[in-house]
């Protein structure tokens, strides 16, 4: 048999619908062979995965890197460098940076700056009123999708209007190309805010009182019937409410093509934690009451909401940390943490590693047209693996993140389960990780060389008493 560069023994390999221990040999930026140990070519090198599980790369379909335009906040060696360390092997990154990617010049721009990710990526492009006459050569240009912020946030980008929505799905439609939406009502959104400060509002429960549960109905319908007229394929961004979700179900019963993520945050944040942490926790659309967190759940076992993606969207500390809410900018780093926080929840009982496997890397890869080089661990496919330690724990510290942003509401939070090891199919399968960094990655070795041992007795103690205090808390 012809040599390989590497063979990772002893693992077990994670698909949606089993686990099984095998090994895995690996040429170049592909997965050639996954079978039985005594199966495997000889190899360059080996690497030992006892007791590790490993999971086909988290493709995090929703990304701010901010750059070009905001590198104060973010850049895409930061941004990628963050997803790598969580164990997140594909991006794609939102067009509201600055220029708005809408155009072949602010395309080429941020093409330019993306030849620094350590991550594979797709780009959203723009659709708007004033660019869905440039959406063909967008398309022809790179971009792979396309975001319509149908709710106002971070940029300030119009709103497009209903005509100009319907249009890009009609053009979109016969592509096959899929368009993420924002879907929040724009026209409530502002009017509601206005009435807040109007009053003296600047208290954070201020933002959540102007963004109702409504705007995200009204808006959800609205973009579920234009895309069932013209046929066209949609992505509802970041769901955050469970007074939503029929219109999910009811649309996908009636063979409408969309699909729809949810966040960390809105299944395990709630106003709660808005109270305690302020502008911190403020982000669109905003974090809802305790009511919204297990329905959100529910939804994603049963296949209403597909997948997990983060909604990455860094600041600077004092950006999020000023003393009106209006003033704080909305978003917080998420793709480093991702992984971590939903596989303790799987260490909880409440899901199973398939069903992680199924929402972090399955779904997308299906979703933007990857599946099978993306998406599995599989011959044929691309080396995009993280390595876990399901008994690995930790308390997340935003100081250590590798984002520029050193602010998250996750900071001090017990978690079990970790990816030690990420594979980057792109880097021509280079190992990054916390216990380990192959040696021929030298352009990352610098900037993801953490300093990680979570393991320490006093650190396990705590995370023992956290644990316990969460369970009597659901007790209660």
């Amino acid at each position: 048999m012809k040599e390989v560069d590497l063979v990772i023994r002893g693992a077990r390999i994670v698909s949606p619908d089993r686990i099984i221990e095998a090994s895995v040999a690996i040429a170049g930026e592909q997965i050639v062979a996954v079978g039985h140990d005594d199966t495997m070519p000889p190899a360059r090198e080996e690497m030992r995965a006892d007791g590790l599980y490993l999971l086909p790369g988290a493709i995090d379909s929703h990304v701010h890197f901010r750059d070009p335009g905001y590198p104060n906040k973010e850049t895409w060696k930061t941004g990628s460098a963050a997803a790598a360390m969580g164990g997140v092997t594909t991006v794609f990154e939102m067009p509201n940076t600055n220029p708005a990617t809408g155009t072949l010049e602010a395309l080429r721009m941020k093409q330019k700056a993306a030849e620094a990710s350590y991550c594979d990526f797709g780009i959203h492009g723009l659709l708007g009123d004033d660019t869905v006459d440039r959406l063909e050569e967008l398309l022809d240009a790179g971009v792979t999708s396309f975001k319509a912020f149908v709710g106002n946030t971070f940029g300030n980008l119009p709103a497009p209007t209903d005509g100009a929505l319907l249009e890009g799905f009609e053009k979109l439609a016969p592509l096959g190309i899929r368009t993420v939406v924002h879907a929040e009502n724009s026209s409530i959104l502002f009017r509601r805010q206005k009435k807040m400060q109007d009053a003296g509002r600047i208290d954070a429960m201020a933002h959540l009182a102007a963004r109702p549960a409504v705007a995200e109905i009204e808006a959800i319908g609205r973009v579920l019937t234009l895309a069932e007229w013209t046929g066209a394929r949609v992505h509802i961004a970041h769901h955050s409410a469970a007074d939503s979700l029929f219109l999910l179900r009811e649309a996908k019963r009636r063979g409408v093509d969309v699909t729809a993520e949810t966040c960390p945050q809105y299944l395990l944040l709630n106003t709660d934690h808005m109270l305690k942490l302020g502008g911190i926790m403020r982000l669109n659309p905003p974090i809802r009451e305790a009511r919204h967190n297990q329905p959100l759940w529910d939804a994603l076992m049963d296949g209403t909401l597909d997948m997990i993606a983060t909604d990455h969207a860094p600041h600077a500390p004092e950006e999020k940390t000023r003393e009106s809410i209006w003033d704080c900018d909305c978003g917080f780093p998420g793709v480093e943490t991702q992984m971590p926080l939903m596989l303790t929840e799987v260490n909880r009982g409440r899901a199973s590693l398939m069903d992680y496997v199924r929402w972090s890397s399955v779904a997308p890869a299906k979703a933007w047209g990857l599946y099978g080089t993306k998406g599995v661990i599989a011959p044929g496919a691309h080396a995009d693996i993280a390595f876990v330690d399901m008994e690995r724990a930790g308390i997340l510290s935003q100081n250590k993140l590798q984002s520029i942003s050193k602010i998250s509401p996750w900071n001090g939070r017990p978690v079990k389960g970790y990816p030690l090891h990420t594979l980057l199919s792109c880097l021509s399968s280079v190992i990054v990780g916390r216990d380990r960094i192959d040696p021929a990655a030298e352009r990352v070795s610098a900037i993801l060389a953490a300093d990680f041992r979570p393991s320490e007795a006093a650190i396990e103690e705590l995370c023992k008493r956290e644990f316990a205090k969460m369970k009597e808390e659901e007790e209660d």
